[in-house]
């Protein structure tokens, strides 16, 4: 049975990393000692090791040891055999490309719905929809496939922001960039504000946090679902 949890953030404001979501990761790995975390979306700044302790430091609080993948000669062979992942945040072009060029998008689609415990946030929860296409991010690299894992019916797009009434800013809001993607796809795309997560059990999807979120539809207005919806249904 898959149990996947797909948050907006890493971070919330004031917080350490994962901090806000601990509680809710304890007990996603609770049958976890270790689990293995994927740091591709990081394009620089911040090295694969670095990236990996930091994650490690977080996990450690709840008793449970983490390891890079990148530290495995055999990626997809780790992936086959873990007791839970972790993708983090960066860019989802990047996170793509190498999850491709490492020939392990396929076996960690598997894997986890197969019922590994699996956690993503931010570029890493983008990759949980049908494609990556409705990521913030900039293209910095060309990725095979803007095929994802397909761990749910429906594309997402974290760090979602309202349009600012106040702002004197012209430039395209996030609503309008989904209205983009929907005058050539079909898919919804669930807007996920910071500190939500959606929680999958099974074919059970439910929307967890303190903020709604808003979905969007091809030629329908977009709606505002409120915490503990049942997405079960959406494609």
């Amino acid at each position: 049975m898959k149990s996947i949890i797909i948050a907006s953030t890493s971070s919330l404001y004031g917080g350490s990393f994962l901090e806000y979501i601990l509680p809710t990761l304890e007990s996603h790995f609770k049958n976890c000692k270790s689990i293995i975390f994927i740091p591709y979306a990081r394009p620089g700044g911040i090295s694969h090791d670095e990236y990996t302790k930091k994650v490690a430091q977080a996990f450690a609080s709840i008793n449970i040891s983490v390891k890079g993948i990148h530290e495995f000669q055999d990626a997809e062979n780790a992936i086959k055999n873990a007791e839970g992942v972790f993708t983090g945040g960066g860019n989802t072009f990047l996170l793509v490309t190498q999850l491709y060029k490492n020939n392990i998008m396929q076996v960690l689609a598997e894997t986890v719905k197969s019922g590994t415990p699996y956690l993503g946030t931010s570029a890493g929860s983008n990759i949980c929809g049908l494609s990556m296409q409705t990521t913030n991010d900039m293209p910095i690299i060309y990725p095979p496939s803007f095929q994802t894992l397909g761990l749910i019916p429906f594309n997402l797009n974290p760090h979602y922001l309202d349009a600012d009434d106040q702002s004197q800013h012209m430039g395209e809001t996030r609503e309008t960039r989904i209205k983009e993607f929907h005058a050539f796809n079909s898919i919804p795309v669930l807007g996920l504000r910071e500190g939500s997560w959606l929680e999958v059990k099974g074919d059970k999807i439910t929307l967890k946090g303190k903020l709604k979120a808003r979905l969007f539809r091809q030629n329908s207005i977009p709606k505002e679902l409120e915490t503990e919806s049942d997405l079960s249904d959406l494609k």
